[in-house]
């Protein structure tokens, strides 16, 4: 029964509210200290996927992936970066396609469904360094993606991946698409159709017939955007059909292996439906935990090691299930 009911996450005075917590880090974290060596994987279909790492001796790497129109230069990801440096393994930090500053070849981008990718990165790792053991740490469309890799099939999980942590997750997307549709949540969309409408206008330019903008004024919501684009460019009939059949909370069941899930409960996106109590409370493996506060990819906290509250409970999750195992 691992549910975690009592987080003790306490924010700093002045940072309760969620949106605060979302905008902060967002605004004004700077991470210093970290360090990539890029590398451009190949994928099976001919496109790529530039990997950056952060090596160290041992048979451990964090996997990191980001959220929707992120790259590995978020402060969070820097951030978590930070933190498995301190824990003294290795960090692969995964651009989604497209999302690394340079667009991809394809049509095809990237998703809340995209565990084809995260499939070829793990068994890219695994083929061409000495790494044996993975950790996967993903934030919001990055968080949702691992869980939905490690429950779902016909994936055969990778006896490698020994863990996963999932923060800020919209486990359910329907729901977590309608919130952000609310006026309250109005500057998130702009700010999301923005940076969206630049990786449209992108494949204008390098795929130029396949493409077009035309009338994206229109768009408002992420339903708009996804019955535009990314349900018939990637297989699905309408947006509620990408939505339901890519939403991680039906897979959660099926997780095999230690997963932390880490949801604010005055997170901006996220909604109830994506508390997946009872499944945690029936689940030997997946840990949920809800603290009050927190926003979106927030939590946090000012420290002498200047990690935020999230990042400790992930080194601390971690220690507490795998210190005997790891190998630094």
């Amino acid at each position: 029964m691992p549910l975690i009911r009592n987080s003790s996450f306490v924010p700093p005075r002045f940072f309760s509210n969620g949106h605060v917590q979302s905008m902060f880090p967002l605004l004004f974290r700077k991470v210093r200290g970290v360090r990539y060596k890029r590398e451009r994987m190949i994928t099976p279909d001919k496109d790529f996927i530039d990997l950056d790492w952060i090596h160290r001796d041992g048979e451990t790497v964090a996997l990191l992936l980001h959220g929707l129109e992120g790259h590995t230069y978020r402060p969070y990801m820097l951030g978590m970066a930070k933190a498995m440096q301190r824990l003294g393994i290795a960090v692969a930090s995964m651009n989604f396609r497209g999302c690394s500053g340079t667009p991809n070849r394809l049509l095809k981008s990237y998703h809340h469904g995209s565990t084809d990718d995260l499939d070829s990165v793990i068994t890219h790792i695994l083929n061409t360094t000495t790494y044996e053991k993975i950790i996967l740490i993903g934030f919001s469309l990055g968080g949702n993606v691992i869980l939905k890799y490690l429950g779902e099939k016909p994936y055969a999980n990778h006896s490698a991946i020994i863990s996963a942590i999932a923060i800020s997750t919209p486990c359910d997307l329907a729901s977590c698409a309608g919130k952000l549709a609310e006026p309250s949540n109005a500057l998130y969309m702009k700010r999301f159709l923005k940076l969206l409408h630049k990786k449209v206008k992108a494949k204008m330019t390098t795929l130029p017939g396949l493409i077009n903008d035309i009338g994206y004024d229109k768009i408002k919501t992420f339903k708009d955007f996804d019955d535009r684009y990314t349900a018939p460019i990637h297989g699905f009939t309408g947006a509620e059909d990408y939505w339901a059949k890519c939403a991680s909370k039906q897979f959660l069941s099926s997780i095999t292996i230690p997963s932390l899930l880490l949801n604010a409960k005055n997170d901006p996106f996220l909604t109830e439906k994506c508390c997946p109590w009872e499944i945690a409370q029936n689940s030997p493996h997946l840990f949920f935990e809800h603290p009050h506060s927190g926003g979106h990819v927030g939590f946090i906290s000012f420290n002498k090691e200047k990690l935020y509250w999230h990042e400790q409970r992930t080194l601390s999750f971690i220690q507490e299930h795998f210190a005997e195992s790891l190998s630094y």
